[in-house]
């Protein structure tokens, strides 16, 4: 599949990163887990609408390629739970009064979501087993018990999918990679409001924090995995 980042990231300035020896594969572990990452009807919409839409229903959507994301995370889901593989939501809790802080400072309309939009989009939905893992801030660690329940699961691995790629997704995949977890990132299953941060960021985890690669090619390593 062609790269997102094709026509965005300058030639010379992949020429300057693969010169520097970046973007090495990792490889995954033996035992991936996969983390569904603020997957609710807040980032998506309940309905499949374009993003000037979206935003009438809630501010903070990101519209048809949430949906679009969406789409491939399903099958994606439905092999890990097939393998028996761990399934974690790290997802934004309901904002109280005194979640105020410097984030919602930057974006007020964090605030004001209703009810309905944090609620999961039903084709993701998390089933008995998975772990939930309400959190306050960007990354899926920070402030969390995360990493306490993937050492209980035995991951070695995580697979992230998601939104935003610029936000909450690449700033786990950069706490995980600092933890030692090999990282893989299914392009298809991650989404952003803007294409160009999408991109930009997929670009920088590639050279520096994951791997990264089609919905396909992850599938297929998983399907490849070892019994335990």
């Amino acid at each position: 599949m062609a790269l997102p980042w094709g026509g965005i990231v300058g030639q010379d300035e992949i020429d300057a990163y693969d010169a520097a020896g970046f973007g090495r594969p990792q490889g995954m572990g033996k035992r991936p887990a996969l983390l569904i990452i603020d997957v609710q009807y807040r980032t998506v919409g309940t309905r499949r609408e374009p993003f000037w839409e979206a935003i009438k229903e809630f501010k903070t959507a990101c519209g048809e390629v949430g949906w679009q994301a969406v789409d491939h995370i399903r099958p994606l889901l439905g092999l890990f739970r097939e393998k028996g593989l761990p399934v974690l939501y790290p997802y934004v809790a309901p904002k109280e009064s005194f979640d105020v802080g410097r984030l919602a400072e930057k974006v007020p309309a964090l605030m004001t979501v209703a009810a309905k939009g944090y609620e999961f989009v039903p084709e993701v939905a998390p089933v008995e087993g998975d772990v939930l893992l309400p959190k306050k801030h960007p990354s899926a660690f920070f402030g969390t018990p995360l990493v306490s329940y993937l050492i209980d699961l035995g991951v070695d691995s995580l697979v992230f999918t998601g939104c935003t790629t610029s936000g909450c997704v690449r700033g786990s995949v950069v706490d995980a990679f600092a933890y030692n977890f090999r990282c893989t990132v299914p392009i298809e299953c991650v989404y952003d409001r803007s294409r160009t941060s999408h991109a930009v960021n997929l670009f920088d985890m590639a050279a520096k924090y994951a791997d990264v690669k089609s919905v396909a090619e992850v599938m297929a390593q998983i399907r490849a995995l070892q019994p335990a």
